[in-house]
């Protein structure tokens, strides 16, 4: 099946799932499992949540290895990806500066902001243990699952 292909599904799936559930955790825990079990070559997927009172990223859920519970704003990937609002896909981990090895098993990397409502409240993180693992096809299609994923949340 096509890298396409196997997105559309994933995206339906996600869709037919989430079904009319306004319930974040529940959603996003669900999404990390569905992304877990469906993308080839991929070793950690989950989310980190923004918590005001610390202004740092916190842990969701997710699935794979043990991962870094607390992540400054601007810190390693996921920190960056979040104060810039920016989807970020890195071919290789070890070419950024400054990212965070939870695993070291991870070579390459994309995170995608998640917001509500224009508020930022974390990002989807997807890692895997090949370098060049993620490009625009993934880019394209991981927005618009996350789209999927956050509509019942908007208001």
């Amino acid at each position: 099946m096509s890298k396409e292909a196997n997105y559309r599904i994933t995206n339906k799936q996600l869709a037919a799932v989430i079904g009319s559930e306004t319930n974040l955790i529940a959603n996003l825990s669900n999404a990390a499992a569905l992304l877990f079990e469906n993308l080839p070559d991929i070793n950690w997927s989950g989310f980190y949540l923004y918590e005001e009172s610390s202004g740092e990223l916190v842990l969701g859920p997710f699935q794979g290895k043990v991962a870094c519970i607390r992540i400054g704003i601007g810190k390693g990937v996921c920190g960056t990806a979040f104060e810039k609002n920016k989807t970020l896909l890195v071919e290789d981990v070890n070419q950024f500066q400054g990212h965070i090895a939870c695993d070291a098993a991870s070579q390459s990397e994309i995170v995608i902001p998640l917001t509500i409502n224009g508020k930022k409240i974390g990002v989807l993180d997807i890692d895997a243990p090949i370098t060049n693992r993620f490009d625009k096809v993934d880019q394209q299609f991981l927005e618009q699952f996350v789209k999927i994923l956050l509509k019942n949340n908007q208001a």
